[in-house]
């Protein structure tokens, strides 16, 4: 409990720890992706489209977790420096399928890289068992809370 009685025991609480864990892997990652004139975001929409080529504007947004709106200005930036291509009209619908330039590919390729190490430095210590429990902890986590699972 907090000092008056009410609240969250900040120490003892799961969830804080996850964002404070959140927090810092992000640090690390905006601190290795600046050199390469990258965001965590820009790294995670590269990575997406490289993963899933034709990504639409809402499904790079959900993926990166960001606004659709931040997303747009995102991949309108992205176009204009060379990293992707879209249609100029949606060739079914209304979705601008998103795809990787050669230099966009060149850029991820330096960047994943750079991400990589940082998963390393953040797992280190940990056995491949504890990583592996981590992993399957977290997926379980995010399944729970996602599908209302209350656990049982």
């Amino acid at each position: 409990m907090s000092q008056n009685g009410v609240g969250v025991d900040l120490d003892k609480s799961l969830g804080y720890l996850l964002k404070e864990a959140s927090s810092a892997l992000r640090s690390a990652m905006e601190e290795v992706l600046r050199p390469l004139g990258m965001s965590v975001t820009r790294y995670a929409c590269l990575e997406l489209l490289a993963q899933r080529p034709g990504l639409s504007n809402s499904e790079l947004a959900r993926g990166a977790f960001v606004t659709r709106q931040s997303m747009n200005v995102l991949l309108q930036a992205l176009e204009r420096e060379g990293y992707v291509t879209r249609p100029a009209e949606a060739p079914v619908g209304r979705i601008l399928p998103t795809r990787l330039t050669s230099h966009g590919r060149r850029s991820l390729e330096k960047a994943t890289v750079a991400v990589r190490s940082v998963e390393v430095r953040m797992l280190a210590g940990m056995t491949e068992t504890e990583q592996s429990d981590a992993f399957r902890i977290l997926q379980r986590m995010i399944h729970s809370l996602r599908d209302g699972n209350d656990g049982s």
